[in-house]
Formats: structure tokens, C-alpha cells, sequence
């Protein structure tokens, strides 16, 4: 596994603690076989030890819900939780894990909060959330609402992604507004997802405007991403601001 890191990261993985001014990543795929992230058991341990040499020391995996394609509970995700937990312990590899999920905001996340159906978040009732990439859904407004109204402190995964705000830079400040945290992923820092997403990226941290950032990891090629960021020049400006992720 060690040889594995070191050819991966081109040297040693020591190098790389610089992340740990971050320390908790709240957003990622790494519970095995519940989504589009990690399938198996060993690529979760393979991710997880590659964050820990990333210099993170806890993370909270999210796991999408998709009513149409990712039917998971808070049993299922509690579940691959534990089985994880057992594993790294065995691998000896020290890592504080814990879990939330990532709400795709569709009509059945409205029936759950109508419902008071248990929705799992993490921190101080943060739940975290997306939408379509392309189309503003009609029912953003009125699903922000009833997340805060029911006590929840709503986190936009990843804003600098959807297409819709693109021009529109207004809007998010607005949401912010509001009382929607948001989290931009790492990668966009390098163009990973586009130049586009990168731009907008940017323009939150030049405003101020990031309370969390996530890592978003769904594979390998996504820590291989991650060591890059080290290197762009928005990564300190970014840590400067006062994240919430080191309170988590």
C-alpha cells in the first residue's frame, strides 16, 4: 500500500500534510458500494489512508440520496459506517470517521422535511445539499426555507458547478444571504471540472463567501487532483478564511 501512495504522489507522502490547516473534509464519496463513489471495501481503505497522507484526520462521508438513483437511509449509510470503521481499525490506520449525506433537492428531500423524517447532517444541524447542474430547480427557494424552519443550517455542495448561477454571480451572494453556507470543492481550484467552475471558485474566495470546503473524493483520481491544489495560487487565500471545517 505504501508503495502504492509513494508512485501515486511521485515521493513522499509526508509532503503533503499541508492540507491539515483544513484537517475535517464534510463532503466526500468514500463509504464502499452505496453510489457513484467507492465500490468495494479495499478502495475505501485505499482513499481513506490517501487522505489521511493528504493530512486530514477526520472525515464525514456523505453518500448521495437520489429518489431516482441512490435510495440510501440513514441505516444503510450507519451500516457502511461501521463496517469501515472496523476496517481501517484492523489496517491500523488512524482516522476519525463519521457520516452525513449529500441531499439531492428533488421532491422527495421535501417530503422528508414536511415529514420530519431523520435526514442526516453533521456539525451544528448542517445539512448538506445539491441540485441539477444545469437547470435552477423551481423549488430552491422554498426547499431553503423549509430546511431552515426546521432547524437545519443548509450547505450548497460544490456552487461553483452549477451552470445555471454562471453569469449570475449575484444569485449566490443572495443565497448567502440568506443562510446558505457554501462549500466549493478543492479540485475546482485546479480547473479539474472546468475553467468556468474554477472562475467562480476563485470569485467566492476573493469575496469571502466559502464557510466549508470538501474534497467531493469519489476515486483515486481525485486525490491525484487534490495533491495539485497544493500548488495553485488561490490555496492560501482560501485558508485564510475562517472555515468551519477545523470545528467539525
Amino acid at each position: 500500500m505504501k508503495h502504492f501512495f509513494k508512485n501515486l504522489f511521485g515521493g513522499d507522502a509526508a509532503t503533503l500534510e499541508s492540507l491539515s490547516a483544513i484537517g475535517v473534509d464534510m463532503h466526500s464519496h468514500i463509504l464502499p458500494g452505496i453510489d457513484d463513489g467507492a465500490d468495494t471495501l479495499e478502495r475505501s481503505l485505499e482513499l481513506v489512508q490517501a487522505m489521511q497522507q493528504l493530512g486530514y484526520h477526520k472525515l464525514i462521508m456523505t453518500p448521495h440520496i437520489m429518489s431516482d438513483f441512490y435510495k440510501n437511509t440513514p441505516e444503510i449509510i450507519r451500516e457502511k459506517l461501521a463496517l469501515l470503521r472496523t476496517a481501517i481499525a484492523e489496517a491500523d490506520i488512524e482516522m476519525e470517521l463519521d457520516c452525513a449525506a449529500e441531499y439531492y433537492l428533488d421532491e422527495v428531500f421535501l417530503e422528508k422535511l414536511d415529514n420530519n423524517e431523520e435526514l442526516l447532517t453533521f456539525g451544528d444541524k448542517y445539512i448538506l445539499f445539491e441540485t441539477s447542474f444545469l437547470n435552477e430547480p423551481l423549488n430552491l427557494r422554498e426547499a431553503i426555507f423549509k430546511m431552515r424552519s426546521k432547524g437545519y443550517k443548509p450547505v450548497m455542495a460544490h456552487p461553483e458547478r452549477y451552470t445555471y448561477f454562471y453569469g449570475k454571480f449575484n444569485d449566490l451572494v443572495e443565497l448567502r444571504e440568506q443562510g446558505v453556507l457554501l462549500q466549493p470543492n478543492l479540485n475546482s481550484l485546479t480547473g479539474y471540472y472546468s475553467p468556468a467552475a474554477r472562475d467562480v471558485a476563485e470569485k467566492l474566495i476573493d469575496n469571502e463567501l466559502v464557510d466549508l470546503v470538501g474534497s467531493d473524493v469519489h476515486s483515486i483520481k481525485h486525490i491525484a487532483s487534490l495533491q495539485k491544489v497544493l500548488s495553485t495560487k488561490y490555496v492560501n487565500k482560501l485558508l485564510s478564511l475562517p472555515l468551519l471545517n477545523p470545528q467539525l
